[in-house]
């Protein structure tokens, strides 16, 4: 993928998120084989994912997976189908990792490392196996429910009412002023000196862009117009997919964070983030450090940042 996908009218991602890389398929026709996956499964790789959404990577940056055979003859109960490249079923399982070994990452830490395949599986694995944690029981009649299709729904074992993943919509805007400055924020549970830019969940019956103006007004207190599109990351923490946006805001207008959920907000010059992107996670530059480079607010600030080079 490359980032002229987002290009738009002004500043652009300066390339795709690292979480929302993936080359597999992922066809709906794959889940429902009749022979339950078996087929897929004999030749199939098994990534493992811990309880806090670890897995292994290599000296080479690469998942370690395993042959699906090693679990058993056909795809085991608790396996998720990822997708297939090449002719190779890619699953995934829950271990029970207890964090003593070398080498296991969470997607924060490890996901950047990654190639296209390999982050997309490790993302889909993290979010996938979340919501099953999660989807144990049926939310009408409160029975147990069972896996079907593959991993990608729960059959409910009273009322045989299907239920698939949930992703909840967030928006995530970076604010700026048109010209050199750019609005950030922090929230009092971040690193010090950690600053991104402002987001927050679509709300029900709610528009996408009736959601950033909600957001920064609740957030900093202050109106924004000529909002645009950027991109998108899927964030499975737990299942979150984050969805970029650009506007413009009056730095004449008072900052008022929101009590216990802003810390502070500025505004902040470009050559200030330009600094701070070249320290890449070093020493905090006039009190600024920015969010880790696997997150879609990375991308944003770095393109808005180089966007007058």
């Amino acid at each position: 993928m490359t980032s002229d996908v987002f290009a738009g009218p002004g500043f652009q991602l300066d390339a795709a998120p690292l979480l929302s890389r993936s080359t597999v398929d992922r066809r709906e026709t794959l889940r429902d084989s009749p022979d339950g996956g078996a087929e897929l499964w004999s030749t199939g790789r098994v990534v493992l994912v811990d309880a806090k959404g670890r897995t292994q990577i290599d000296a080479n940056s690469r998942l370690a997976v395993h042959p699906a055979s090693d679990f058993g003859e056909r795809p085991a109960p608790n396996a998720v189908l990822l997708g297939v490249e090449d002719d190779v079923s890619y699953w995934a399982l829950r271990s029970d990792h207890d964090g003593a070994q070398d080498g296991w990452r969470d997607l924060r830490t490890g996901g950047g490392l990654l190639n296209d395949t390999d982050a997309g599986l490790f993302t889909t694995a993290v979010g996938l196996l979340g919501w099953h944690d999660n989807a144990r029981y049926c939310a009408v009649c409160g029975a147990a429910t069972t896996r079907v299709r593959a991993g990608w729904a729960r059959r409910c074992t009273g009322c045989d009412r299907e239920e698939y993943p949930r992703t909840d919509p967030a928006v995530i805007c970076l604010v700026h002023d048109g010209a050199d400055h750019v609005l950030l924020a922090r929230q009092p549970v971040w690193p010090p000196h950690r600053y991104s830019v402002l987001a927050g969940f679509v709300e029900v019956g709610e528009s996408l862009e009736a959601c950033v103006a909600r957001e920064v007004a609740e957030e900093v207190g202050v109106e924004v117009s000529e909002i645009r599109y950027l991109g998108s990351q899927p964030w499975p923490f737990p299942r979150s997919l984050m969805l970029g946006f650009a506007a413009i805001a009056d730095p004449a207008v008072p900052l008022i964070p929101a009590d216990g959920e802003i810390e502070e907000a500025r505004w902040v010059h470009r050559d200030t983030v330009r600094a701070a992107l070249a320290a890449e996670g070093d020493d905090a530059v006039e009190g600024l450090r920015l969010p880790p480079g696997v997150s879609i607010a990375y991308r944003m600030i770095r393109g808005w940042a180089h966007s007058r080079d």
